[in-house]
């Protein structure tokens, strides 16, 4: 689009802003701008009773690629089941892009970042995030009550909080962790029941570390005792059976491979078990 400005003697000049680029240059002494921007059409749910989360993030995403968005809000389920209806669609957002439809979020998605979702895709990340926020906990209690980051305490603090925070994350929902648990565990294929315990327990063990001390010395025999049964469970369907599992340690509608970071999980469970018991001892003069 070519619109005047004034008249000045200039240099050619570029604005740039989130939405459009534009240019001043000069003809003679004629100064008119060039205007380009990326148009984008949006369709998406908002009504009284719902605001559909995934038209709103995609709106987020298209701004952020620096597109200016109309945005279509489709106000009423009718209106919504005309305009599926009208493309052929199953379901809404919808985004439009040089008069293509591009389709939903996730579609959005692939087309800017290149990440196609797939809910089959095995990954670490939720244990890795749950071991990096546990050490990061660690510390910061290790700072406030010894003044220093790392020790021995921060290292014990780490497990601690670690199995607590998988803990939490099978607590929320037993029986789909239990009916995951069963493919691998040795014993709760033995006594099914166990699997229903083991959250509990390992939350009790992971807690009574965090005070330490007395609490500590009763938790041992518990992190040991899980942590034993858990380590030959992983190696035998992993190393021996070569079986490709998914892990329940972070509840039972994971995608977590079961393998080296599961062992891991229950060495430190088995370690934990060990120290526990020589620390106290150490502290009481036993040793």
């Amino acid at each position: 689009m070519l619109q005047l400005v004034r008249r000045w003697p200039c240099s050619s000049i570029k604005f740039v802003n989130a939405n459009s680029v534009q240019t001043i240059y000069c003809e003679g002494v004629i100064c008119v701008s060039t205007t380009s921007s990326k148009q984008a059409r949006l369709f998406r749910m908002v009504m009284p009773d719902h605001l559909c989360p995934y038209g709103l993030k995609s709106k987020w995403l298209l701004e952020r690629q620096g597109y200016s968005v109309e945005d279509n809000h489709l106000k009423t389920r009718e209106q919504t089941e005309a305009f599926k209806e009208k493309y052929g669609v199953e379901t809404t957002p919808q985004t439009f892009i040089d008069g293509e439809r591009v389709g939903g979020y996730d579609d959005l998605r692939a087309r800017f970042t290149g990440f196609e979702k797939d809910s089959d895709d095995k990954s670490y990340t939720p244990v890795l995030m749950i071991f990096a926020v546990s050490a990061l906990s660690a510390m910061a209690v290790a700072w406030f009550a010894e003044s220093q980051l790392f020790s021995l305490r921060t290292v014990e603090l780490f497990a601690a909080f670690a199995m607590t925070g998988l803990a939490l994350q099978k607590l929320q929902d037993v029986e789909s962790f239990s009916t995951m648990f069963l493919n691998y565990d040795l014993l709760a294929q033995r006594r099914v029941g166990y699997g229903y315990l083991y959250p509990y327990a390992e939350a009790a063990a992971g807690l009574l570390m965090i005070a330490g001390g007395v609490a500590g010395l009763i938790a041992a025999p518990v992190a040991l005792f899980i942590g034993t049964i858990g380590a030959t469970s992983v190696v035998k369907a992993v190393y021996i059976d070569k079986r490709e599992l998914k892990c329940a340690c972070v509840g039972g509608n994971s995608n977590v491979p079961l393998g080296f970071v599961s062992l891991t999980e229950n060495l430190v469970m088995i370690v934990m078990g060990l120290w526990m018991p020589i620390k106290f001892g150490l502290s009481a003069g036993w040793f």
